[in-house]
């Protein structure tokens, strides 16, 4: 039987820009909606802020940052600002099942795009809005983007730089990608409510309450007793395995065994099976007590020989690892490649690898549906389709109300 797209027959009109609200009408695309994103006039303000990149070195460049998060769109560009234009926006969502915005919720007012302007047009509509600190509260209207809103905000910033330290800069787009999908999981969600109860839902996502749901672990205890937990450097951590240690080649090798039964294996394998009946390690309390010198110790044995050939050694006795992969290696991962994270998009100048959506239905057709398009490039096609003449959207085009991709012919 042939797989089906799970968002088949789903018209989803965007109005966002940046990486968060995209990535997840990307990701929407890849299951099959039809997703109309609504650009400025001089297009989304992420064009063109990835580094340049090229399939060939004397080939064109190619936005590989852009296609990832607006693979397999259609783009018509209108301006909201003018009053024709968001008009024309008000007729595209009375023909979508979800508004995609993340706009503040003054702008939509102003530019009525709100909820209760837009149900009175489409009730069982979906409208989605992503912000960085939520729809109510003191904070509603704050601009925000994920280093200020996700990890500054949502406390990870803090929890993750050592006493006295810098605090680190987040890699691009983090807490974008992060944030998506929960706001992917939100829409999906709702219009199974719509298409239950015909009515309209508000969908309410930000960057600050997703960085919450990440750090949820370790602040659900603050929110009960109000205790912060404590800071630790390798030499006075909790678990003895539970760390990263140096290896020969400089690469790092990453532990992650936090019960007290793998400790014997570990030592064996570390060649020091001593260390076990030690009265200094003996116990997990007697290795916390004497952690720095057993880091010293553990140290020690991994300069020894370099990364994968500790892996090879610690796949061979059953134990957990991981290596501090870089981006290069983890774009050549035979694991990642095997488990289809690397899907193709073809554009006019070749066919490139991007990332693909972090979940597979089986008998389900999730893949990207198609390169991003360029700014306006369906203009015409898009408002054509929702009843819009020739006249009327050359009157807009004149009014700069929109703009129509370059040699449109009526």
């Amino acid at each position: 039987m042939a797989k089906v797209g799970p968002l088949d027959g789903i018209r989803v009109v965007e109005l966002t820009n940046w990486m968060a609200g995209p990535s997840a009408a990307a990701a929407l695309a890849d299951m099959g909606a039809d997703v109309i994103k609504v650009e400025p006039l001089t297009g989304d303000t992420a064009r063109k802020m990835s580094r340049p990149t090229r399939l060939h070195p004397d080939g064109a460049e190619i936005d590989a940052g852009f296609q990832m998060d607006n693979r397999g769109k259609r783009s018509v560009a209108i301006a909201i600002d003018k009053p024709e234009g968001a008009a024309v926006v008000r007729r595209l969502v009375a023909g979508a099942h979800v508004l995609l915005c993340n706009l503040l919720p003054q702008r939509q007012a102003k530019f009525g795009l709100d909820p209760a302007t837009l149900f009175a047009i489409r009730p069982g509509l979906v409208h989605a809005t992503l912000t960085g600190y939520g729809l109510t509260g003191p904070d509603a209207e704050r601009p925000g983007f994920d280093v200020t809103a996700f990890f500054g905000r949502g406390a990870i910033t803090e929890s993750s730089t050592d006493a006295g330290a810098q605090a680190p800069q987040p890699r691009a787009a983090q807490g974008d990608h992060t944030t998506a999908l929960a706001l992917i999981a939100a829409v999906l969600a709702a219009l199974r409510v719509a298409e239950r109860t015909g009515e309209g839902q508000i969908v309410d996502v930000s960057l600050m309450a997703a960085a919450t749901w990440t750090m949820a672990s370790e602040l659900a205890p603050v929110l009960v007793d109000g205790r912060m937990p404590s800071k630790r450097d390798r030499d006075h951590r909790l678990v003895a395995l539970a760390t990263s240690h140096r290896c020969s080649d400089d690469r790092f090798i990453i532990l992650n065994m936090t019960e007290p039964r793998w400790w014997p294996r570990f030592c064996a394998r570390l060649e020091h099976p001593e260390w076990v009946d030690d009265e200094r390690f003996d116990t997990p309390r007697n290795r916390l007590r004497n952690m720095p010198e057993l880091t010293r110790l553990i140290d020690a044995e991994f300069i020894k020989r370099p990364l994968l050939e500790w892996g090879r050694l610690f796949d061979e006795s059953g134990l957990i690892w991981g290596p501090a992969s870089t981006l290069g290696e983890l774009a050549v991962d035979e694991q990642a490649t095997a488990a289809g994270v690397f899907p193709e998009i073809t554009v006019a100048e070749g066919t490139f690898r991007t990332v693909a959506v972090p979940m597979r239905i089986d008998g389900a057709d999730i893949r990207p549906r198609g390169p991003a398009p360029a700014i306006g490039e369906h203009t015409l096609e898009v408002l054509r389709e929702v009843g819009i003449g020739d006249e009327e959207i050359s009157n807009l085009d004149a009014a700069g109300a929109i703009v129509l991709a370059p040699g449109t012919q009526f």
